[in-house]
């Protein structure tokens, strides 16, 4: 359980978490920025605080407003810890993704229901027990976190629920993300690899966000907006970055609709 840093945090009645990806850098036109120091460092950006769908919530650009940070650079357990100690008590984390399936295409979302983890070298725990650098958690007892799920089932229902009211885009209600280090996209044969496993997706920040949320007792869940095919799979021109960004320009309204849709409904 992680406690809040500063109790006034508290009083800002953040109820519902939001980390914006790639090309979403903004959600709320009515809030107030919160500046929170953590054990782990700054945040990527400010935290903005408002009202939505008749909720408090805190919104956190992922990559920093002006996207400052490279996936593999994220400071994960700042943006996470940060969250909690608002006191949020959900967590919706949109994110962009490239397909490996053949009926998964651009433009279209998919709710996760499960993460497979291919990165190295990230910081992924709080309770960090052993470390003989001075780490935060290290001193604490030794915790070993339950990970069956990574998702929360209410998050990912007020997902789908919220993307059935959307016209024209189509919502899968499941899928497989796995999570690459970056910053560089798949080769042909990791790709081809990831599909032969059964993966639908891939993604390089899903993973430590997901797990750092559970450690802190948040229910988490992540709406992924297909942005191309990996590594050029079936014959489509290979994944470039500026294909990547002209998607998401394409779909962020999308992406900002159905979360507000989905706000009502989150866990209180």
């Amino acid at each position: 359980m992680l406690i809040p840093l500063d109790g006034r945090a508290t009083d800002l009645g953040a109820e519902v978490g939001v980390f914006g990806g790639s090309g979403f850098y903004d959600f709320l036109t009515d809030a107030i920025d919160v500046e929170i120091t953590t054990p782990y460092g700054p945040t990527a950006a400010p935290i903005a605080v408002g009202t939505l769908g008749g909720r408090r919530v805190a919104f956190l650009a992922r990559h920093g407003r002006h996207h400052d940070y490279v996936a593999h650079r994220v400071p994960f357990q700042a943006n996470v810890w940060a969250m909690a100690s608002l006191g949020v008590r959900s967590i919706v984390a949109p994110c962009s993704v490239g397909s490996l399936q053949p009926d998964l295409h651009p433009g279209s979302f998919v709710v996760l229901d499960q993460v497979v983890d291919r990165t190295n070298g990230r910081a992924d725990t709080f309770h960090d027990v052993g470390a003989d650098d001075g780490a935060p958690g290290s001193g604490g007892p030794v915790h070993h976190q339950s990970f069956a799920e990574p998702y929360s089932n209410e998050v990912r229902a007020a997902l789908i629920d919220a993307g059935r009211q959307l016209d024209g885009v189509t919502v899968h209600d499941a899928g497989t993300m796995v999570v690459i280090n970056g910053p560089r996209f798949s080769t042909r044969a990791e790709s081809i690899w990831f599909r032969q496993m059964g993966w639908h997706v891939v993604n390089m920040t899903g993973y430590p966000e997901a797990v750092l949320a559970a450690e802190a007792g948040i229910p988490y869940a992540s709406v992924a907006l297909v942005t191309d095919y990996d590594a050029g799979v079936d014959g489509h021109d290979p994944v470039t970055m500026d294909a990547v960004f002209a998607m998401v320009k394409q779909n962020v309204d999308h992406v900002r609709q159905l979360i507000t849709a989905a706000i009502p409904a989150m866990p209180s």
